[in-house]
């Protein structure tokens, strides 16, 4: 299938590993040019080696989006380079395993680091690249979330809220006219266990093998975890032309983890 992204203009935010990074590398294997940002430099330029095997244009930024001009500081340089990007992909975020058991001895920063590494990063990337989508009278907007910000509402609650927030935040663009009659489209994908070297599932499973693996066969309908290529499978889509008509939409990958309908 023609996706219809060559030439193209991305930017995938957290693009140097994991999700981000596969679904800067499936973005390139269409034809794409990506834009990737991360606050570490090193996994920066590891990326870049991997990606410039596609042949496409290549921008890289450091920025660490705990910072509340981060985000401005990356779309400056889209910008001067590019005048824009046609796809965002808001995939920075995480701190689901930040905090503590007890809710009340977490302190009130890990909320507030949470919810401005999701779904405020969101916002003002968002924001930023309306502008130049609306002119071209075409985009895509997606939204890395996850389970646990819709359908399994659980997890720890401060980071259930902010995937929460981004899962609402496209649901909401993808209401407003005046958005999407100029051609945008915006979506939420929701991962399920994804395992992602140097995460926390690498972690589990070398403090104990076995257990991990009872846990993933009793917990996981396939008998594994996603993988990064798998989620990034589906967010290409949603950014291609063929997926005109999928606007709003929270697309679970999950490998049927979830119990909800």
């Amino acid at each position: 299938m023609n996706l219809g992204l060559s030439g193209k203009f991305a930017l995938v935010t957290g693009g140097s590993h994991g999700i981000g990074l596969a679904t800067a590398k499936r973005l390139a294997q269409e034809g794409c040019n990506v834009a990737i940002c991360s606050r570490s430099q090193q996994r920066l330029d590891a990326a870049m080696a991997e990606l410039k095997t596609y042949g496409v244009t290549l921008l890289a930024v450091a920025a660490d989006l705990l910072e509340a001009d981060a985000a401005d500081r990356v779309m400056d340089v889209v910008d001067r380079e590019w005048g824009g990007v046609q796809i965002l992909v808001n995939n920075v975020g995480g701190g689901g395993r930040w905090g503590k058991e007890i809710v009340e001895d977490t302190d009130m920063r890990v909320w507030g680091e949470v919810y401005e590494k999701n779904a405020m990063a969101a916002v003002r990337f968002t924001r930023r690249a309306l502008p130049h989508m609306r002119h071209g009278k075409w985009g895509r907007v997606v939204t890395i979330t996850s389970i646990y910000g819709g359908k399994e509402g659980i997890g720890r609650p401060w980071f259930t809220m902010a995937k929460a927030a981004e899962t609402g935040l496209m649901k909401s663009l993808s209401a407003m006219p005046y958005l999407v009659r100029d051609g945008i489209t915006f979506n939420s994908v929701a991962p399920g266990g994804i395992y992602i070297p140097g995460t926390g599932f690498e972690d589990e499973q070398r403090r104990d093998p076995e257990g991990f693996g009872r846990m993933v066969d009793q917990e996981y309908p396939l008998g594994r975890l996603g993988t990064p290529e798998e989620v990034a499978a589906v967010v290409a889509f949603l950014c291609s032309a063929e997926a005109s008509l999928v606007n709003g939409a929270n697309i679970t990958v999950d490998g049927g983890q979830s119990r909800a309908f």
